[in-house]
């Protein structure tokens, strides 16, 4: 009698145990699909928009680069006015 009861409530707590992790991986795949909503694959082709496309740019196989020495005229600039906007280039 008493095997038979210990295989009983080993056979519940499996059984309990097995829907608690149903019910936690169902939760959890609710949670992160919720959480990733609205999220998309980011646009990869470089050639898709338009980005700083003007002056100091130079593009060399649809990968554009900065000239240094605007770099650096830009750098010394707000070195020496601190208080200077970093969007202005006058």
């Amino acid at each position: 009698m008493k095997l038979r009861l210990t295989i009983v409530l080993t056979i519940g707590l499996l059984a309990l145990t097995a829907g608690a992790v149903v019910v936690s991986a169902l939760w959890g795949f609710a949670i992160g699909r919720e959480a990733l909503q609205g999220v998309t694959q980011p646009d990869v082709r470089p050639n898709s928009h338009t980005l700083g496309r003007g002056e100091g740019v130079v593009q060399t196989d649809n990968v554009e680069f900065l000239r240094e020495e605007d770099i650096l005229k830009q750098v010394e600039a707000q070195i020496a006015d601190p208080n200077r906007a970093l969007g202005a280039n006058n």
